[in-house]
């Protein structure tokens, strides 16, 4: 029989597979065809995760710098966004490859979130003929290569979406014609199959996915016949459940909760643009379980601040981001590696 690692016992061999640094599984699964098969399982990952081997990272869609920090020079258009990476642990920064079928930049608007250790990519806008677009790809860090998820069943933008248990949910925002909506959908990430979930109370445009405990929260919106103004009322829906919960209250109305949702030690939510002053423009947020992950600016057209946050009132650590990682973050999501 052939050993993962010659002389070793099979279980001590996997141990040391395991312990290997996610950035190095792409280049570990060519020393050998019995690594390969191993690396790129998702037992492989499971097993990582139930032995406290994986951390959790920041993903965000974030707007393409140059090496010396500077947007491209009097850009045409909107902004190119691409995928960038900050791994909370050691500090470092990294930039996920493009996704083929949009080589000079990500559809505008669209929507991230992670799953089984892998991170998704949902609709927006195509960069070249601003139509909405249901397209999903799901990015593999293993093999760090994209693939082709099956569509969503419906073209909206600017909807919620959230992970929950193994599954994708999105609810909300607005179709081609600029109608908001209230259907929602979850996708089975290993099944590659979507199901349509209850509708909710009403119409929510531009609302924000959040998950609390075992339900998925849809904060804020606002319905077609009125542009902008966001409601104070959130839904939310536990999978398998037949009807969504609505709460009153629970958010301030007429303030756009894109982005800078944050939730409590008592669970009640919050924003984070009301945190700081440094972050009173655009302010982006990944919750990495005890530590947060926050970015904007303190007003318009300024540089961006990059923070890592102990809870929601602990210390704030201002990080150190060079070069092309400086750029407005659009949106991101957490994701365990």
């Amino acid at each position: 029989m052939t050993e993962l690692i010659p002389g070793l016992p099979e279980e001590i061999a996997l141990e040391c597979l395991l312990r290997l640094h996610y950035t190095t599984h792409r280049v570990a699964s060519q020393v050998c065809k019995l690594w390969r098969p191993v690396l790129q399982s998702r037992g492989f990952y499971y097993q990582r995760k139930q032995n406290g081997l994986t951390h959790k990272a920041a993903c965000l869609i974030q707007a393409v710098q140059d090496q010396n920090g500077s947007s491209q020079p009097k850009p045409i258009g909107p902004p190119k966004y691409g995928v960038s990476i900050f791994d909370s642990v050691n500090g470092s920064w990294d930039r996920v490859d493009p996704v083929p079928a949009y080589p000079d930049g990500l559809p505008l608007f669209c929507q991230i979130t992670s799953s089984e250790g892998k991170l998704f990519l949902l609709g927006g806008w195509d960069p070249v003929k601003y139509e909405p677009l249901s397209q999903v790809f799901a990015y593999e860090f293993t093999t760090r290569q994209w693939r082709r998820g099956k569509d969503m069943p419906e073209n909206r933008s600017f909807f919620a979406v959230g992970e929950l248990n193994g599954r994708i949910i999105i609810a909300g925002g607005h179709d081609e014609n600029k109608n908001a909506l209230k259907t929602a959908w979850v996708y089975d990430v290993i099944q590659d199959e979507w199901t349509e979930l209850p509708q909710m109370s009403q119409e929510r445009d531009e609302c924000e996915g959040v998950v609390i405990g075992s339900e998925f929260w849809v904060v804020s919106g606002y319905r077609t016949d009125s542009q902008g103004g966001f409601e104070g009322s959130a839904e939310s829906i536990e999978l398998g459940a037949s009807k969504w919960k609505r709460v009153e209250g629970a958010w301030k109305a007429n303030q756009c909760p894109r982005s800078s949702l944050g939730v409590g030690n008592d669970e009640q939510l919050f924003s984070w643009a009301e945190s700081d002053s440094a972050l009173k423009v655009g302010a982006s947020v990944v919750h990495l379980g005890e530590k947060t992950f926050v970015s904007g600016s303190a007003h318009e057209g300024g540089p961006q601040g990059f923070f890592l946050v102990d809870g929601q009132n602990g210390k704030w650590e201002k990080l150190n981001a060079t070069g092309e990682f400086c750029g407005f973050v659009q949106s991101g999501c957490c994701v365990e590696l």
